[in-house]
């Protein structure tokens, strides 16, 4: 019956793909907030709770899935936003809030925890809360979880979910320390930082001291144990030897006998399925390209159920967002490149899979463009992944746009719906995004080799890669922009310093262009933390900051430029965008196009304030590299 079930709605679907799209679709179909973020389910099946967007917060909402009847609500106030839920019994959760003031932010300052039953009474408030990692949630006892916390030292506590009492159960001396526990509740492992950096691992039996089995340099050689494996004797280990994209493998800590479990050559291992009563590992995932499983236990029923549901979606990805305790349901996400996405419950049971909630349900599938992968090799014969996109039903000689992504280091593209891509591909544009060296998700190595480089072979990965594009066939020479945010903003405009008869207009949104400002001025540097990172990644010379920064490169940049910022930008400050404006305007090449939204912070939350950029972005590209253009 599930197949059934799934293979209609999926051919509804596919019906529509043949159609060609020629409209303009209006801009805020593109950038109004989802119907919801994530969803999570209950211990038990009972309820889900859904994420919801408001503009400058994102409120909670809990579900008795039966009847879908509304059994709880939270709204933390402005600019705070429930990011993530973790249950900790079959009616209570903890949920992280966060204050961010951008659209772009991961968080301003610490997340707070709160605890709460799943109608909204018995709340506790726990400050600082995301310094509080859950480590087990002891099903055996439901007043109680284990959680820890680290700063110079590392702490596994026992929290009362209902009282907020902490009872210290070990500690280990790391910082940024983590705890694995043996299928007894034992600690057995922690993982952390040794005080001149690098990652260390110790091993403790039957309450003897720590012992350090693995040491290395940062960003070099990865051994961290995931959790025990079903006979409580080896161990689940995610590693990498030399800085490849980490294996995930089994191990005999008495022998060191190391038994394969998942590995992909390109990409580290990502999402792990563990079974419904988190005791068997089911599935490694990886993000080659398309998203993809490795099963681990095939033969396991949920395994089943869950390769199953995989197949019922051939032209969608499928992830998973919790499986009962019992593994009974089997809460799912079905999206694809041209599909922002919809839940699915899933009963076993009854092989029914029932419908829940779309996240943008106004988007038409078959007037979106297809995303698809590609490869490439780098001048200096690194390989290269990202992602193309081009206008539905064209592909030669066509307008591109080069779209580097933001943070640099840990984060990369990937594919799915991308609400900017899909706008600019809609007005007739290819969109190129590349994971340039320094992007996260490629292993340690392919990492290291963006640090000191933000200005120089990270941008020559972008220009290699719209080279190849050209050579496809797929882009027009003379009609090609940059744009991007945050760093992206920076790799927009550090591309035309880099090579300055190659595009057309740049465009940059709360980008960084100065990286020896980064040292001084944003909330980057206000943290111990954030310093040792900047000492990482950026040069040590002034000089050569100065020399990777297109705001001391103002000679180079002799395109349209269209800079847009937020008045309350605390990652990277308006100081950032009026150094490099004033150095425009001084060199007689002042910005064609210059928003600045004074409420607004790292990325824009306000929808009419969104349509009013992309309108101008739509315009700006237009006169310079669209239709306008020729």
């Amino acid at each position: 019956m599930i197949r059934n079930f799934l293979l209609a709605a999926l051919c509804g679907l596919l019906c529509l793909t043949g159609a060609r799209a020629s409209e303009r679709l209006p801009i805020g179909d593109f950038f109004k907030d989802p119907e919801f973020r994530n969803v999570s389910l209950s211990p038990s099946g009972t309820y889900i709770t859904v994420s919801v967007p408001r503009a400058d917060r994102t409120v909670l909402a809990a579900f008795r899935v039966r009847d879908m009847k509304l059994v709880g609500k939270w709204d933390q106030g402005e600019n705070y936003h429930i990011d993530r839920v973790r249950w900790v019994n079959d009616d209570r959760f903890i949920m992280y809030v966060t204050r961010k003031t951008g659209a772009f932010d991961y968080r301003v300052g610490s997340a707070d925890l709160y605890l709460s039953d799943v109608d909204g009474d018995d709340r506790i408030h726990i400050p600082n809360g995301a310094t509080y990692g859950i480590v087990d949630v002891t099903w055996d006892d439901p007043e109680t979880i284990l959680v820890q916390r680290s700063v110079d030292s590392a702490f596994l506590f026992k929290l009362n979910v209902y009282t907020g009492k902490l009872t210290t159960v070990a500690t280990a001396p790391l910082r940024f320390g983590q705890f694995v526990l043996d299928r007894e509740g034992q600690v057995r492992y922690a993982i952390g930082q040794k005080d001149e950096g690098g990652d260390i691992l110790t091993l403790r039996r039957d309450g003897e001291k720590w012992t350090t089995v693995h040491s290395a340099p940062m960003g070099e050689s990865v051994r961290h144990p995931v959790m025990f494996a079903g006979d409580g004797k080896r161990v689940i280990f995610s590693i990498s030897d030399k800085g490849e994209p980490t294996r995930v493998a089994l191990i005999d800590p008495q022998s060191g006998e190391e038994t394969l479990l998942a590995k992909n050559a390109n990409v580290d291992s990502a999402a792990m399925l563990l079974s419904g009563d988190e005791t068997q590992l089911l599935a490694v995932g990886f993000q080659d390209g398309l998203p993809s499983y490795e099963f681990v236990a095939p033969e396991h029923p949920e395994a089943k159920a869950l390769a199953g549901l995989m197949q019922a979606f051939p032209d969608h990805a499928v992830s998973f967002s919790g499986i009962s305790r019992d593994g009974r349901f089997i809460l799912l996400r079905r999206y694809s490149d041209v599909d922002p996405g919809a839940y699915f419950l899933f009963d076993r049971k009854s092989g029914e899979a029932r419908f829940l909630l779309a996240s943008m349900d106004w988007i038409d599938p078959a007037k979106m463009s297809p995303t698809r992968p590609i490869s490439l090799t780098a001048r200096d014969g690194t390989p290269l992944h990202g992602y193309l996109t081009v206008p539905r039903g064209e592909g030669r000689n066509l307008p591109l746009i080069l779209h580097p992504h933001g943070g640099p280091h840990g984060v990369r593209d990937e594919w799915g719906f991308d609400p900017q891509v899909q706008f600019l591909a809609n007005r007739g544009y290819a969109v190129l995004q590349v994971n340039f060296r320094g992007s996260g998700g490629y292993g340690n190595a392919f990492e290291r080799k963006g640090y000191r480089n933000w200005g120089t072979t990270m941008i020559d990965d972008m220009t290699d890669a719209v080279d190849w594009t050209v050579a496809q066939g797929i882009a027009d020479p003379n009609r090609i922009c940059t744009y991007g945010a945050s760093y992206g903003g920076f790799g927009a405009l550090q591309s035309v310093v880099r090579n300055p008869e190659k595009y057309r207009c740049t465009i940059g949104y709360v980008g960084v262009y100065s990286l020896p400002m980064m040292f001084t001025k944003g909330d980057i540097p206000q943290t111990k933390s954030g310093v040792a990172y900047l000492k990482r990644v950026q040069p040590e010379a002034l000089a050569e900051q100065q020399a990777q920064s297109p705001a001391f490169n103002i000679d180079k940049i002799r395109i349209p430029v269209m800079l847009v910022q937020g008045g309350k930008d605390e990652r990277v400050p308006p100081a950032q965008y009026r150094l490099l404006k004033d150095a425009l305007t001084e060199a007689g090449n002042p910005p064609e196009v210059d928003i600045l939204e004074p409420k607004e912070a790292h990325g824009f939350y306000d929808f009419d304030n969104k349509v009013r950029l992309y309108t101008e972005l739509e315009a700006f590209l237009d006169r310079h590299i669209g239709a306008s253009a020729r």
